[in-house]
């Protein structure tokens, strides 16, 4: 969740401490904040448990990483510096499954496929996209190739003006009959 959901959630379940205070009733709640009565129902025994304090947000959700703000800076070092520096050599590709062999080498501790994915994107890294291209890329045979293996193999395309997403052929006005429906129609639809 975001930060702006998390304040929101935040500020509606305030708002209804107030009103649990004015004794209105969990259904009327949540008609008024727009929640459901299960929510307003939960909130509503929080309330009454431990008061206003009891429906304060206790941060995010979810397990704390386990990599300390330092860790994770040496971490996206790594990254930049790619994957054959760290013994991947095949190709210049960062998969979520590397790094999390990477984060296990570096600093002993286990991630699973998912978590790397999710603490890449905390990065700022993605995985399906490499952020620069292939070391073994030649510019000069790539342009060459585009220039005359792909120009010869490639298909003509359709000409210009004679397209039709039919299959079948374009009826001429001519073939229709007299009094088809639409026959008299000045112009054909099309």
């Amino acid at each position: 969740m975001t930060a702006a959901g998390r304040l929101r959630r935040e500020t509606v379940r305030m708002q209804a401490a107030e009103l649990f205070d004015q004794d209105i009733k969990p259904p009327e709640v949540a008609r008024r904040l727009r929640v459901s009565p299960k929510s307003a129902y939960q909130w509503h025994q929080l309330w009454r448990d431990g008061g206003v304090q009891a429906l304060a947000s206790r941060g995010p959700s979810g397990s704390r990483c386990r990599l300390s703000p330092r860790c994770l800076e040496k971490l996206a070092a790594y990254l930049d510096e790619g994957p054959a520096a760290h013994g991947w050599v095949e190709d210049q590709v960062w998969t979520a499954a590397r790094v999390a062999t990477l984060i296990g080498r570096k600093f002993h501790v286990s991630y699973s496929v998912s978590g790397a994915t999710r603490l890449m994107h905390r990065l700022g890294f993605s995985p399906q996209v490499p952020a620069r291209r292939v070391t073994e890329r030649d510019e000069q045979a790539v342009t060459l190739w585009k220039e005359a293996t792909w120009a010869e193999v490639k298909e003509p395309g359709r000409p210009a003006g004679a397209t039709s997403a039919s299959r079948t052929r374009q009826a001429s006005r001519d073939s229709r009959p007299k009094d088809a429906p639409g026959a008299d129609a000045a112009t054909p639809r099309r």
